[in-house]
């Protein structure tokens, strides 16, 4: 008797192999996805801070509405979300325009609050006296705390829900009245 000798692969040595390589791809994809949703996150967190940096010294800058007490403070009546629509429109305050301190306070703003609206998804930001270190919306601040920036937008948590809490509190300074 002569014995055959099997040569090449049998159908569930491919089969084997193509799951392991499925297996492959799909574990890439979602490293790739996640890799995308980190970029993102990263890429929002930048332009809030670089917002937030931009408000604050556009605010340090205009000394006189700082300054000012607090319920005469434009800045500190800043509240916007961009869930409301639109911000309103703001006086044009540049270059060779003469502006006064609240024209440019008004404008700081009004510009704080289209980059806001523009680039962030369910973007939200308040200004504010606040002591506190809790990362929510709430100013616990009197007259004697600092001035902070908190800035926040959509973002997907663990729990897998959408949430809305400050990603920043950038402080301004201003303590006192």
């Amino acid at each position: 008797m002569q014995s055959r000798c099997a040569s090449g692969f049998t159908l569930v040595e491919i089969l084997v192999a193509v799951l392991v390589l499925a297996v492959g791809i799909l574990g890439a994809g979602a490293a790739q996805v996640a890799a995308l949703r980190t970029r993102h996150a990263s890429a929002l967190l930048s332009d809030g801070v670089a917002l937030a940096a931009s408000l604050a010294e556009r605010m340090r800058a205009n000394s006189a509405q700082m300054h000012a007490p607090d319920a005469r403070n434009p800045y500190l009546q800043l509240q916007y979300d961009a869930a409301a629509g639109a911000p309103p429109a703001y006086p044009a305050c540049f270059a060779g325009a003469r502006c006064g301190s609240a024209e440019l306070a008004a404008f700081d703003m009004g510009e704080a609050m289209q980059a806001l609206y523009l680039g962030f998804p369910g973007g939200r930001l308040r200004v504010c006296r606040d002591a506190g270190t809790r990362a929510d919306w709430a100013c616990s601040g009197g007259a004697g705390a600092p001035i902070v920036i908190k800035l926040g937008w959509l973002r997907r948590q663990a729990d897998e829900r959408w949430h809305s809490t400050p990603a920043l509190t950038v402080p301004v300074g201003g303590a006192g009245p």
